[in-house]
């Protein structure tokens, strides 16, 4: 007979902030852990999330109110809400490196947190390149010891896990090899739906998929769909997740390019699965990436993808993926020129297929669930020898 399931609380982060692959992460992990071996009785955890400051008509536009809010829930309303809790459960996982000031509010040895990459640390690893306010390195370093006191720390690369070690962050044998899934939607032999085909551009399109933030580089992404739109007038360029930044929109105006990118967000995964298959060219130009989920997920969908050449996406894409320099506006457009018009000299579908199937949800949450079984086993395995 199994032993009685332990209880696992999943700290999810408040859907209001709008991190699509947060968001992801959590769903997959809730929606697989009933699924593995003798399987936690799982308990997800996400207070209210208040608004004060954005509430007020006046305000509720501008970023910095909108921030005001995300500071307090997280670093107030949040710690609140689970202190109240610390009882309740026999281990916590904290989906979100960013919300690892939730450690100091729980029992750390019974707490492991889902470290996703190193961004929220910049400020405070390297201040001289990502200069803050103090106020938010003082928040910064106080996220940072949660993540130093967990347990536990996943990690979705060996390249991440090299960071972390390399920073001494946290201690080798607190650290487990978690790698991201593909979720069903994404496949290469779907059917899509006239509604899906009908949202696709009719003309042939470059896609990007994820955030509009600096180090996704759409700066040189802009700068090389306007060079390759100067040969092919017909070439569209789709943004899939982001809101333009005033310096991004300064460069599609300089570079005219009003008339042949649309940025789209909310899409379903069913939808942003049809751009894929569609796309001529799924583009990652990021100068830093914890993982590149819209990577495997182009894969996935049968997709060509040229990414950045860095050690982590080569990790997640192998010779499935074809790699350019990173903010090398020549290299990148001859990349994706050369793919244009030889796509049967690309990286072979089997491939792109065969590197995609490596990545799971399901054995994404067996990881993680047994390293919290053995955690659990070792507490119980102390308390009784006292």
């Amino acid at each position: 007979m199994s032993a009685e399931p332990f209880r696992l609380a999943v700290l999810r982060d408040f859907r209001e902030e709008q991190w699509p692959s947060m968001d992801l992460t959590a769903d997959m992990l809730v929606a697989q852990l009933p699924n593995v071996p003798d399987p936690p009785r799982v308990h997800e955890l996400a207070p209210s999330y208040r608004r004060v400051f954005s509430r007020v008509p006046v305000l509720g536009g501008r970023v910095a109110f909108q921030n005001a809010d995300r500071l307090l829930n997280r670093l107030w309303s949040y710690p609140r809400a689970v202190r109240s809790e610390r009882t309740k459960y026999d281990a916590w996982h904290v989906c979100d490196h960013s919300y690892a000031q939730l450690v100091l509010e729980l029992p750390a040895e019974r707490t492991g947190v889902y470290c996703h990459d190193l961004d929220t640390f910049r400020c405070v690893l390297d201040p001289e390149a990502e200069p803050r306010p103090r106020w938010f390195r003082r928040m910064a370093e106080r996220i940072l010891s949660g993540l130093g006191r967990a347990a536990v720390v996943f990690h979705s690369t060996r390249e991440v896990r090299e960071q972390i070690l390399a920073r001494q962050l946290v201690q080798a044998d607190r650290l487990v090899h978690a790698p991201y899934g593909i979720s069903p939607e994404f496949t290469a032999g779907a059917t899509d739906t006239a509604r899906d085909a009908g949202r696709t551009p009719a003309a042939p399109f470059l896609l990007h998929v994820g955030s509009s933030i600096p180090r996704k580089r759409l700066d040189m992404l802009l700068e090389v769909f306007a060079r390759l739109r100067g040969k092919r007038k017909d070439l569209r360029l789709v943004q899939i997740g982001g809101d333009w930044t005033p310096e991004q929109r300064a460069i599609i105006e300089r570079l005219r390019l009003h008339d042949a990118i649309e940025q789209r967000r909310g899409l379903s995964r069913e939808e942003l699965a049809g751009l894929y298959r569609r796309a001529l060219v799924v583009l990652q130009p990021s100068e830093a990436e914890g993982f590149g989920i819209p990577v495997i997920e182009a894969l996935a969908c049968g997709a060509l993808v040229v990414a950045s050449d860095l050690p982590v996406l080569r990790e997640v894409g192998g010779d499935a993926v074809v790699y350019a320099p990173v903010g090398e506006i020549e290299a990148w457009s001859a990349a994706i020129e050369r793919m244009l018009d030889a796509p049967e000299h690309a990286p072979s579908k089997v491939s792109r297929l065969a590197c995609a199937a490596q990545y799971t949800w399901a054995r994404h949450a067996e990881i993680i669930a047994e390293s919290y079984r053995q955690l659990v086993a070792r507490t119980r395995g102390r308390l009784c020898a006292e």
